[in-house]
């Protein structure tokens, strides 16, 4: 929809905490406690609002409080919800910082220009963000989101720039070797 207002998501509840209705909400910005610093968070079609209060943090979690949600059981009915913010309430990124939002959809290129994939989706395991490029032949490569790896990044030309590691081109050269029937290792014969 052209008029549509481009939302980010900010974090999903993962559950109730208590009995009084306060919820356990996994926060995906840089500083977990700025999740309501934004304003008002809704839900994806944007239908719900919810205005939190962080009350304390537990296990890695904010606890919180939603003005509207008075027990335990409204509470859990809203595990999984992600809460949302109009993009444009946040602040615009520093120079060499991107939202993940921003970098999904992009194209990736090689530096020779050739078309790599498209970033469908960053994730964060614990040793650094992770890119996840699918590639044009139906597969997805997970990349590191490094320097190294991507070292240029131009989001209103709608790209970015992908060095894939050594241990990427050869898996998938070896793949290719695999699917065409053709090897460096030994012959295999049927029969």
């Amino acid at each position: 929809m052209a008029n549509e207002v481009e939302k980010l998501c900010l974090g999903v509840i993962t559950g109730a905490h208590g009995i009084r209705g306060a919820v356990k909400v996994k926060s995906f910005t840089e500083d977990p406690a700025q999740l309501t610093s934004y304003g008002a968070l809704s839900d994806e079609a944007g239908k719900e609002t919810f205005n939190l209060s962080i009350i304390g943090q537990a296990k890695g979690q904010l606890i919180a409080k939603i003005a509207e949600v008075k027990d335990r059981n409204k509470a859990e009915t809203l595990k999984g919800t992600e809460l949302f913010i109009a993009r444009d309430k946040l602040p615009e990124a520093d120079d060499g910082e991107f939202y993940h939002a921003d970098l999904v959809g992009l194209k990736a290129l090689e530096e020779d220009g050739e078309e790599y994939g498209v970033v469908k989706a960053l994730f964060n395991f614990g040793a650094g963000d992770i890119l996840e490029v699918h590639r044009y032949d139906g597969k997805s490569v997970m990349l590191p989101f490094s320097m190294e790896v991507v070292p240029s990044i131009d989001i209103d030309a709608g790209h970015l720039i992908v060095v894939p590691p050594v241990e990427v081109s050869e898996r998938d050269a070896d793949v290719a070797d695999i699917e065409d029937g053709s090897s460096d290792g030994e012959e295999v014969r049927n029969g």
